[in-house]
């Protein structure tokens, strides 16, 4: 019997990126129930599938607006009909802040920023746009990437956003590190004491990631979340206990094309397809489900490196099969197109309409 992956290989060819649509539908709810319970607002991170097909499926389901992590995705969101966006990602430059304005003339759009010269920029969008732009403050409570370090500097830049006509100042942005619930808590608060002592207060507290969603709702004050992954899953969301095998929804499809030796072949899906990302020393370059003790051990551009030692079985030359990746959001911004089934039947292709939309 023909296998689902080996139709979708004859009709789309190999190496494909599937996904299940049942599956997703499943996580989608998953998302939104799990919000509803924390008493948050879902604003899912469209950077995972960035397609309006699929954040269509997370509208109807409750979601309330948009997370874009790049002003490019946002604008193919916009057009889209997509309203209610949160890029949150600093916003720099005349040419961006022109596109910004342009957007925000015809959006609902709130910017993140941490430093005063980002602020400083952002006010000509308002101006060009003929209304205010929403800021709101990202804040980083030990995850050492972007965001304000101190809670006086969120209070400072908060004012700062506040006291430009242009401007309006709207809330928080935090990406707490899993293992630092207590600190982010008190970074909040005391955040949040300062902003009443300035007359101000954070109408949106923005928490996010699908690692997080172990602790949804554990962030007191926090009004939304903003998770990604979850849509589709990966190896690192299984790894970190927020998925299951049966939650991942999304597979390369690829051929097996040599085995040159015993304990050795090759699968037409390399960097160019699986990506080099090792999603954090999981062990190879991804999950083959036909055979879960095969190691995609290493890569060329378009060879997959197969080391089946620990393997009763073993592949053969023709063979198709389902890899689960490491990190699905990086794979699915290598293709045009995602093949989309149902109910053990090839249903369509769904755009990737915003692949490539890094600035």
């Amino acid at each position: 019997m023909t296998t689902l992956a080996a139709r979708v290989a004859r009709e789309y060819g190999s190496p494909s990126v599937m996904i299940d649509l049942d599956v997703v539908a499943r996580n989608v709810r998953r998302l939104q129930d799990a919000c509803a319970e924390a008493g948050v607002a879902n604003r899912p991170h469209v950077k995972t599938h960035k397609s309006p097909v699929i954040a269509s499926i997370q509208r109807a389901a409750g979601a309330q607006g948009i997370t874009c992590q790049k002003l490019g995705e946002a604008e193919v969101f916009a057009q889209a009909g997509f309203d209610d966006i949160l890029i949150s990602y600093n916003i720099l430059g005349p040419d961006k802040i022109g596109r910004l304005g342009a957007l925000l003339g015809t959006t609902q759009v709130i910017v993140a920023a941490d430093n005063p010269t980002v602020v400083a920029g952002l006010p000509e969008a308002g101006a060009i746009a003929g209304r205010p732009l929403g800021v709101v403050v990202e804040c980083d409570t030990g995850r050492g990437r972007a965001g304000v370090e101190t809670p006086a500097e969120a209070v400072a830049l908060a004012r700062d956003i506040a006291s430009r006509p242009d401007l309006r100042f709207e809330g928080l942005l935090l990406y707490a590190p899993e293992d630092r619930l207590a600190q982010t808590q008190a970074f909040l608060d005391t955040v949040r004491a300062g902003l009443v002592d300035h007359g101000l207060s954070a109408r949106i507290v923005s928490t996010g990631g699908t690692p997080n969603l172990k602790t949804l709702g554990a962030i007191r004050g926090a009004t939304e979340h903003r998770a990604g992954t979850v849509v589709f899953n990966d190896r690192m969301m299984m790894a970190c206990g927020v998925a299951t095998l049966e939650d991942c929804a999304l597979h390369v499809v690829a051929t097996v094309v040599s085995r040159a030796g015993e304990a050795r072949g090759i699968v037409d899906s390399g960097s160019k397809t699986l990506t080099s990302d090792t999603g954090g020393g999981l062990g190879g370059f991804g999950l083959i489900r036909e055979y879960p003790q095969a190691r995609i051990a290493k890569f060329a551009e378009e060879h997959g490196f197969l080391d089946l030692s620990a393997c009763a079985a073993r592949p053969v030359v023709g063979e198709v099969v389902r890899i689960v990746p490491n990190h699905v959001c990086v794979v699915v911004n290598m293709v045009d197109r995602l093949v989309a089934v149902r109910n053990d039947e090839i249903v369509g292709e769904i755009p990737v309409a915003a692949r490539g939309k890094l600035a």
